[in-house]
């Protein structure tokens, strides 16, 4: 990505980045912002595809920027994608693995190349900062190649058994992972990268074929990811994309009787309603949900206030608190309340708000109308609920007049109100002072959430916190971010409870197997 040997963006690097990092990306800019407004067509079958209507794409810091004309695809374009991705399937589910293994580290390796053009698009389109638009990309690029990596490791999922003990014959068994046919992968607007790449590489590399359908907020970056597919050489009706509502093409992919599996990434709301459609089969099929979270960040009188404060604050405002391991609740022991606050405060109240493709900016603008109006609502509900520290309002005027501009929100707000439990998905974070660890993690704990869970304290408090909090991402004394932060291979991410349908956690060892089922092969010779 940079010349540089020394550096890796990764989310936990990328708050300390080389100039030549953003030379680059500056250089990028120019380049998209020249190709602006252009016509994105879907691709299926191998084909560029068009429909009779159309979307415009627009950037959420300015409205009146058009980003692009995509496609508002029907009913009909999904079967059509999905009759592509069913007969393809035979011919690459025998591909050797080897050789998908092959093409797919070649798309990991055409990401890397694109991956300044592909991170403005990502800045442009969902309003994530430099740092964090390229980070999203990089991370694509290596969830891909880690599924590849463990597809080598485990020799393609092909283990041997134990022999049965027949006399006069020999009897061997074997344990076979193979894909279960067209998978469908449903991606949301903040990491349009990271989970659309993922889980179709995931996909892909055991032999799976793919549908994707990105969010209607952020149809482009999906689009750079099916040329980047195409680019590499994967045959045709391999990968499919497409694009259009959720409630008319989204639900038309998930009644489909001919789809073997689907991957969907989003509110708990949402996800239900698919695991209940999806349900209405012939047969019961595979279903990974990666759902909301209300995390908490618990912090002990013994905490490095400073670490807590830096970690707590890049978590509940990188990407305006708009994806799913934000900060959203600070529970604090009384002794270092007060202290901490304060430095919350200071540190809000810094952030540079503006145009996400500037290099001094941390936080741009929420990703739509939607949620701009969501921010307003749950600002006058605090407002008078609670105590408003900093924030709680809207940004109007001079560079923030065309785009959903929010300030960074911090409240202190009682225990039994309702915005405790409900995930806002905004750069709101609430803070409460608690009496003991005992009663922060019992609060942390009453959540229908499992997803994300921090903590700043002693080192003889770590393994208790790692014991109790229910949530299947955890951290401990993270100045980059509590609780937020994930990397193939080093930070698996997934929930419990309402976050997560599977149990296991996206780039960790044990995901790609959710993507096959296993067949036992039995073969007895005499003699």
């Amino acid at each position: 990505m940079a010349s540089s040997q020394t550096f890796k963006l990764t989310y936990s690097t990328m708050f300390n980045p080389p100039d030549e990092l953003h030379v680059r990306f500056d250089d990028a800019l120019l380049q998209v912002k020249a190709s602006l407004g252009r016509e994105q067509a879907m691709m299926i079958g191998g084909k560029d595809v068009l429909a009779e209507e159309k979307f415009e794409n627009r950037s959420p810091a300015d409205t009146d920027l058009v980003l692009g004309i995509f496609q508002k695809g029907t009913a009909r374009d999904a079967q059509h994608a999905i009759s592509a991705a069913r007969q393809a399937f035979p011919g690459w589910s025998r591909t050797p693995w080897q050789k998908r293994v092959e093409l797919l580290r070649k798309a990991a390796e055409i990401m890397d190349r694109r991956t300044f053009e592909m991170g403005v698009v990502v800045a442009l389109e969902v309003g994530k900062n430099r740092m964090e638009s390229l980070g999203d990309v990089a991370e694509t690029a290596d969830l891909i190649r880690y599924a590849c990596d463990r597809m080598e490791t485990n020799n393609g999922f092909l283990t041997e058994m134990g022999r049965d003990p027949l006399v006069g014959y020999t009897s061997t068994n074997t344990s076979v992972l193979r894909p279960y046919g067209v998978w469908v992968v449903i991606s949301p607007f903040n990491f349009p990268c990271a989970l659309s790449g993922g889980p179709v590489g995931a996909a892909l590399v055991t032999g799976n074929t793919v549908v994707m359908k990105p969010a209607t907020d952020t149809p482009w970056t999906s689009r750079l990811i099916a040329e980047c597919l195409r680019e590499a050489g994967l045959p045709d009706g391999v990968f499919n994309y497409i694009t259009g509502p959720g409630s008319s093409l989204g639900q038309a992919l998930i009644d489909n009787q001919e789809i073997d599996g689907i991957t969907f990434t989003g509110s708990f709301d949402v996800g239900m309603q698919i695991f209940r459609d999806f349900g209405h089969g012939k047969y019961i099929r595979p279903t990974i949900l990666e759902l909301g979270g209300k995390n908490a960040a618990i912090v002990s009188r013994h905490a490095n206030l400073e670490d807590a404060a830096i970690g707590i604050t890049r978590s509940a405002f990188g990407l305006q608190g708009q994806k799913c391991s934000a900060c959203s609740r600070v529970l604090i022991e009384a002794p270092v309340y007060d202290r901490l606050v304060s430095r919350l405060i200071e540190l809000t109240q810094k952030m540079t708000i503006g145009d996400p493709t500037e290099r001094s900016v941390y936080l741009g603008p929420v990703v739509n109308k939607a949620g701009y109006r969501d921010y307003q609502r749950f600002s006058a509900d605090l407002a008078e609920s609670g105590q408003v520290l900093t924030g709680g309002k809207v940004l109007t005027e001079d560079q923030y007049a065309k785009g959903y501009f929010c300030a960074p929100t911090l409240v202190e707000l009682p225990l039994d109100h309702h915005l405790w439990q409900e995930e806002m998905f905004l750069p709101i974070t609430t803070l409460a002072c608690v009496g003991t660890l005992h009663q922060a993690m019992q609060i942390a704990n009453d959540v229908n959430y499992g997803l994300t869970g921090g903590f700043y304290g002693a080192a003889d408090e770590v393994d208790w916190f790692f014991e109790n909090i229910e949530a299947g991402v955890t951290y401990a004394n993270r100045p980059q971010g509590a609780p937020t932060g994930a990397w193939p291979g080093f930070q698996p991410f997934g929930g419990w409870k309402g976050s997560g349908s599977t149990g296991k956690n996206a780039g960790g060892v044990h995901y790609l197997q959710l993507y096959m089922h296993e067949q036992i092969r039995t073969r007895v010779t005499r003699g």
